[in-house]
């Protein structure tokens, strides 16, 4: 039988990563995710990987957010030098994302060495840097949806649409092993079904072992609806308060849902905001690729966006400004009021959200909008958890801004999705729920067992299991 041990985003959102072991010798890791958002996140992204990253066959990543993909170019410096499986979105998502992290990496450690320096404390290295991000891009292999290919002896996978973000698949993995065939099917993370211009996540019937994510196992989203409500009349009143509209945003999926959302404002006359700036040259990298790969986009919102006469997201809103550079990001201070600002990082652990914040978060005729998910010790937590003061670059601001959480414009499937998704299977398989904080994963194992009578199971940290 084949062995599976669950190495991250085990009652935790990040650090996704499992390794797959048949007992004729092959090894294939599926995701190699970074941890984000926890105190100890540096050094669990610098320990040691677990298991030999020459000793694999192949890694299988199901999507390009970094909490699933963030430590390749990590793998790849500590040896590894097999192909990399993705769709052929991922491929291109992953050279933007892994790119951008391995300057963030050499950045945050030339920072650190300063004050090192000054101390007489002895340099830190970077995680990884851009030479060895650009040798694990080297590895990638795409593949197409529904298209099956041997990874390693005896391994198939096939890669399903998951709805989440472009490129996103649930995973497919058949086990040739002594005589049997065994199938597991990762989820990935499961697209909302409200989530605009993606496809919604594909429904399979067959397996005999199921990961689950339950990101948002314990609970549903509004409808789109109602979301797309509640965010145009954020946006009047914050027109009304003559302040500006902050959206912390992630730069692949999430930004480009927004502009959808905020271009369809815009030609219903509804937009009140004189200007919408993209202040994020990855998002903008992002918006080219989603642009190519349209083909891929929902029918509806596809026809919806050639209805204006538009082939592309910046085309669809008019009204938008992307910002690449510093100095046109720094130009937006010139704007008091009237304008909304859509940047990185999504959580606000870094980027150009912060200095943002800066000139707007302690304003009280300003808005931020929360868009989705923030992980525990990040301070967009912090800030959603309302904690009334929050250092930002060294400087401690009060949260005098409105502060919003739109759980709606999630790109993760809430409770009835996933319950929805895992109840077309078959003869109820070994379940296991992974990647989600586990009050939130109990919550989604009560509803299982509630609505299936099925036994769901929550790994542990390093847990083997045979299947």
């Amino acid at each position: 039988m084949a062995l599976l041990t669950f190495y991250g985003a085990v009652r935790q959102v990040t650090g996704s990563c499992y390794l797959l072991e048949t007992h004729e010798g092959a090894r294939v890791l599926l995701e190699c995710g970074m941890h984000q958002g926890l105190r100890d996140q540096e050094a669990q992204n610098a320990a040691p990987f677990p298991f030999d990253p020459n000793s694999l066959d192949a890694v299988v990543i199901s999507h390009a957010h970094l909490d699933h993909s963030g430590l390749l170019p990590k793998l790849a410096s500590m040896g590894y030098n097999k192909p990399i499986y993705a769709t052929e979105a991922t491929c291109e998502l992953l050279e933007l994302m892994l790119l951008d992290s391995a300057h963030i990496q050499e950045k945050d450690a030339e920072w650190e060495n300063r004050w090192r320096a000054r101390q007489g404390r002895p340099p830190v290295q970077p995680l990884y840097t851009t030479l060895e991000t650009e040798k694990a891009l080297k590895l990638r292999s795409p593949v197409p949806y529904s298209k099956t290919v041997r990874v390693a002896k005896g391994v198939d996978i096939t890669f399903h649409n998951a709805g989440h973000i472009l490129g996103s698949a649930i995973v497919e993995l058949v086990v040739h092993d002594h005589g049997l065939t065994r199938r597991l099917v990762f989820s990935g993370d499961l697209g909302n079904d409200c989530t605009p211009l993606m496809q919604d996540p594909t429904f399979l019937q067959d397996a005999d072992l199921v990961m689950l994510e339950s990101t948002y196992g314990d609970r549903d989203h509004r409808c789109s609806e109602a979301t797309e409500q509640e965010l145009l009349e954020i946006l009047q009143q914050a027109h009304r308060d003559g302040g500006n509209v902050l959206i912390p945003s992630f730069a692949v999926g999430r930004t480009q849902d927004l502009l959808f959302h905020l271009g369809r404002f815009y030609h219903q006359g509804k937009l009140p905001q004189q200007a919408v700036f993209l202040d994020s040259p990855m998002a903008i990298r992002a918006n080219a690729i989603y642009s190519r790969f349209r083909d891929q986009f929902n029918e509806a919102d596809k026809a919806e966006i050639r209805s204006q006469g538009a082939d592309t997201l910046e085309k669809w809103l008019p009204v938008l400004r992307c910002t690449p550079n510093a100095e046109d990001s720094m130009a937006i201070n010139r704007f008091k009021s009237g304008v909304i600002i859509i940047a990185g990082s999504g959580m606000c652990t870094g980027g150009r959200i912060t200095h943002h914040f800066k000139h707007n978060l302690w304003r009280e005729e300003c808005h931020v909008v929360f868009p989705g998910f923030q992980a525990k010790g990040t301070l967009g937590r912090r800030i959603v958890d309302g904690e009334p003061v929050v250092r930002v670059l060294h400087q401690r601001l009060a949260v005098k801004a409105k502060i919003h959480t739109l759980g709606g414009f999630s790109a993760h499937a809430g409770q009835n999705q996933l319950l929805e998704w895992v109840g077309h299977f078959d003869k109820r398989p070994e379940l296991y729920l992974v990647h989600g904080e586990l009050e939130k994963t109990k919550a989604l194992q009560a509803a299982v067992k509630q609505h299936f009578d099925w036994d769901a199971n929550i790994p542990e940290q390093d847990e083997q299991i045979a299947f």
